[in-house]
């Protein structure tokens, strides 16, 4: 079979994991195309294949992308024992489709969060290559001055690493002096309240306003916009805004 695509994508497209765990599944002799056992993650099928699991008929997931504001005292995970999980925030329609966040807030951190079951526009969103620069707005529980501002552009040390944003203002809005802006071109675990905190400040709110450069303007905490693919990655592009 020349057409079609790899059977281990056809699985992964289906929701059933990473290439690793689809191709654990194949090799254990648990699928079957058209009634036969297929050990092969090359394999090709096409849409008029029959493909199951385990028994049981399965098919591509459709691709949901999803825009929302994420408010404080949520954590950015499918599930957690201790606190309200973001996507209990959505309705029910978009539980059986298994969106994850792309790319996560700490549980007290607001503002824009993708979430979507497209992988692979998870990846290409989250990569480095891509520079696609997230920009915060961060309340300082005190005032900031230049010689501070300074500092942080010229880098700071977390984890072993240099980390740089690629700006720090100070912003014109009250209380006066307090709240700055940082854009930064790639996610270390709470990189900004880290990076604050080694010039001895504290982040008391902290919003992500944007991702590349789609905006955070009206959308507001806790509400979300459905988008298409094609919508989505104009808006980061092109300046859109929710």
């Amino acid at each position: 079979m020349n057409e079609g695509i790899r059977l281990n994508r056809y699985l992964a497209m289906c929701g059933l994991g990473a290439r690793r765990k689809v191709e654990e599944i194949i090799a254990s002799g648990r699928v079957k195309v058209d009634g036969k056992v297929v050990l092969m993650p090359a394999y090709r099928v096409d849409e008029e294949n029959e493909v199951s699991v385990d028994g049981s008929p399965v098919q591509p997931e459709s691709k949901v992308y999803v825009v929302m504001n994420k408010p404080a005292g949520w954590v950015c995970s499918v599930s957690d024992p201790f606190d309200p999980v973001i996507t209990d925030l959505l309705p029910e329609k978009f539980r059986s489709v298994r969106l994850f966040p792309v790319g996560r807030l700490d549980r007290e951190t607001e503002g824009l969060l993708i979430l979507t079951n497209d992988g692979a526009f998870a990846q290409e969103v989250l990569h480095p290559s891509r520079n696609i620069l997230r920009e915060y707005h961060a309340l300082l529980d005190r005032e900031i001055n230049g010689k501070a501002v300074k500092n942080w552009l010229s880098g700071i040390e977390l984890d072993g690493r240099l980390l740089k944003p690629s700006s720090v203002r100070i912003l014109d809005r009250e209380p006066s002096g307090r709240w700055v802006s940082v854009v930064i071109a790639e996610g270390v675990k709470r990189e900004v309240r880290r990076m604050a905190q080694s010039l001895g400040f504290e982040v008391e709110v902290l919003v992500r306003k944007r991702i590349g450069k789609m905006e955070l303007k009206e959308l507001p905490a806790g509400k979300f916009v459905e988008m298409s693919r094609g919508e989505l990655w104009n808006a980061i592009r092109s300046r859109g805004s929710v």
